[in-house]
């Protein structure tokens, strides 16, 4: 019998605590009905020392023997281990443990794997409270190459980096493949830290996300405003939970791969590379929050970070970057809507600014200000969304001249500087940056309302978007784009 299959046979006829469920015992399951095999890892933390060590570990396992197997192996790798160390534990060490596994069966150490780091990431977030280090630092991971190369860039600064990836949404409509926070992008990020020689940890974030972002999403969407959900997420859901997390782990720093810079290490600034530059979408975040984030790319450029991905061999040094938002991931922006919010087709009028119909819509819900393709109605010259009425179910539509506005107005206004530093806004993530200025008197704080003007008049852009204002290169501000 060669050594691979010895392995097996004693995980199989002997396994290691098979049934067992330690007391205070948290638990991450993996599979289902899809492939027949579902495992369960469960393990208790010791918080009181130094190094969060596992105290105790069992499984249970349903399916094929490669699946028990995998249990049983899994436990015997926990067996002594630290939090830090389990947390280097993956499939290519289960497959190891057990002498090596073929193609066929390592998706059953894949699901191992799985149910491992789910239940690691519930224990760091339940009960873990290592010592501070001043050189350890927990680094954003989505599994793409921006963030692969923050956490190259850290390492090579000498930090002890710890890879984290948030796992935010499941659907089986979505393409998981394509999304930076389903399940298998988890289980990519995981496989590119471990490459990396870096521990990692995933945090099911997907009851957060829903109650924090998506169900806030589909509210605008039914009040007819059209909502940015990355700004909510970052500034409310995602990095807080993570800086939260660097804390347990003892580590005050959290890098990310976002395009973006720190100033006097509380103010938000643009980027080099002012095409990527993603100051926008993190406008929402706090100071106190910046104050612990560091942007290793902030001074690099695309092509470089590519270059930089290249050199050290990483797989993802060519990987497409993401486009939709995370859990839009290849489904339609209507059907998701109509899934997830009872927000399907409601058909309506289309009417001119003097109320004569002009067509018929699908859904007010599903037309935003500034938009011009999908109306559907032809006329001597192109058409533009003014503005929707959800309650009426109507859509108004008229000449480009009439979405020009001289002023902007906005609420929920925070403001880190006295508003008269104040030159220019942005109100959409990767659009053109406006002249502009403040009334006089806003000083830094909170402000119900206010009017940004305008230098010259600009198209108006849809109720609920984020505004973000700059002073130079410096995000000093962000408000609500009100109707």
């Amino acid at each position: 019998m060669d050594a691979t299959a010895e392995h097996l046979r004693q995980h199989l006829e002997r396994p290691l605590h098979r049934g067992h469920v330690p007391a205070d015992a948290f638990t991450g399951a993996a599979g289902g009905a899809a492939c027949g095999d579902l495992i369960r890892i469960s393990l208790a933390l010791d918080a009181d020392s130094s190094g969060g060590q596992v105290l105790d570990a069992g499984f249970d396992a349903s399916g094929c023997g490669a699946t028990i197997a995998a249990g049983s192996a899994t436990v015997s790798l926990l067996r002594g281990a630290s939090l830090l160390a389990a947390a280097r534990i993956g499939t290519r060490e289960i497959a190891q443990e057990l002498g090596g596994l073929s193609v066929a069966k390592r998706h059953a150490a894949e699901l191992a794997a799985d149910a491992l780091h789910r239940a690691l990431g519930q224990a760091a977030r339940g009960r873990a409270q290592l010592a501070s280090s001043p050189s350890r630092a927990l680094v954003a991971m989505s599994g793409g190459v921006d963030s692969a190369v923050a956490a190259l860039l850290v390492a090579q600064q000498g930090h002890e980096a710890i890879a984290v990836t948030l796992e935010l949404w499941s659907d089986p409509e979505n393409d998981g493949e394509s999304s930076c926070c389903s399940a298998q992008a988890v289980r990519g990020a995981r496989e590119l830290a471990h490459d990396l020689g870096m521990a990692h940890l995933s945090i099911d974030l997907r009851a957060e996300f829903r109650a924090g972002v998506v169900d806030g999403w589909l509210e605008d969407h039914r009040a007819g405003l059209t909502p940015n959900p990355c700004v909510r997420c970052n500034g409310n859901v995602r990095l807080d939970a993570m800086l939260d997390l660097g804390e347990r782990l003892g580590a005050h720093t959290l890098a990310t791969g976002h395009y973006a810079r720190v100033q006097d290490g509380r103010l938000l600034r643009m980027a080099t590379d002012v095409g990527k530059d993603q100051s926008y979408v993190l406008s929402a975040l706090s100071p106190a929050s910046l104050a612990r984030l560091r942007f290793p790319l902030g001074e690099l450029r695309k092509h470089e970070v590519r270059e930089l991905a290249r050199r050290a061999g990483l797989a993802v040094a060519r990987k497409p970057d993401s486009q939709d938002l995370c859990f839009l991931a290849g489904t339609r922006h209507s059907d998701f809507l109509a899934r997830h919010g009872d927000l399907g087709a409601r058909p309506g009028q289309i009417v001119d600014l003097h109320g004569a119909v002009l067509g018929e819509h699908r859904g007010a819900h599903s037309y935003t200000v500034g938009q011009r393709h999908g109306l559907g109605i032809g006329a001597g010259e192109p058409l533009y969304v003014l503005g929707t009425d959800t309650e009426a179910n109507t859509v108004k539509v008229g000449p480009r001249s009439a979405l020009l506005a001289q002023s902007l107005a906005v609420r929920e206004l925070t403001l880190h500087r006295h508003g008269e530093c104040v030159d220019g806004v942005r109100v959409r993530s990767h659009g053109r940056r406006f002249a502009c200025r403040l009334p006089r008197g806003l000083y830094a704080g909170r402000h119900a309302r206010a009017s940004i003007e305008l230098s010259q008049p600009a198209e108006r852009t849809a109720p609920g978007q984020l505004a973000c204002l700059y002073a130079g290169e410096l995000v000093v501000g962000y408000g609500t784009i009100a109707s």
